[in-house]
């Protein structure tokens, strides 16, 4: 009985950077949404002027325009994360490499976010992001040899 406990545990772990990335999310969007309705509020700008879709975003300054941009790249590849994670567990794989891993990939998207929503230095951006990638490509390419030749 105690065996299966701490065996639960070491796959629960993984959940740990899963939902600091859906934190992160969270997070981004309602920044994006103050972001927004400061600028909507401040240009004294009326819904029927931002019905054509696009149109705060092509009138938005970056201030306003990039967290937007971040928050769809929340939803590109941290979802890839999101299902990795999720096989990870049901398959009872979890272990020290994976989570350390997660917490890699997670630790990166927050800078990668960061950067994006405030001064947006684009290589730096880049680079948080790569690396980000990177830790999850390894998850990835891991679970794919351990899936293959298990």
């Amino acid at each position: 009985m105690v065996q299966y406990n701490i065996q639960e545990n070491q796959q629960l772990r993984i959940f740990g950077p899963f939902f600091a990335t859906m934190l992160l999310t969270i997070v981004v969007w309602v920044y994006m949404y103050i972001r927004r309705i400061h600028f909507i509020s401040s240009m004294n700008l009326r819904p029927e002027q931002l019905i054509r879709p696009g149109e705060l975003a092509r009138i938005s300054p970056p201030a306003v325009s990039n967290p937007s941009d971040n928050l769809k790249n929340l939803f590109e590849v941290p979802v890839l994360f999101y299902a990795l994670a999720i096989y990870l567990y049901i398959t009872k794989q979890v272990d020290t490499t994976y989570v350390v891993a997660a917490w890699i990939f997670f630790v990166f998207r927050v800078l990668h976010s960061s950067i994006h929503c405030t001064f947006n230095a684009i290589y730096l951006r880049f680079y948080c992001y790569l690396f980000s990638c990177l830790a999850l490509f390894l998850m990835l390419f891991r679970a794919v040899l351990i899936h293959c030749f298990s």
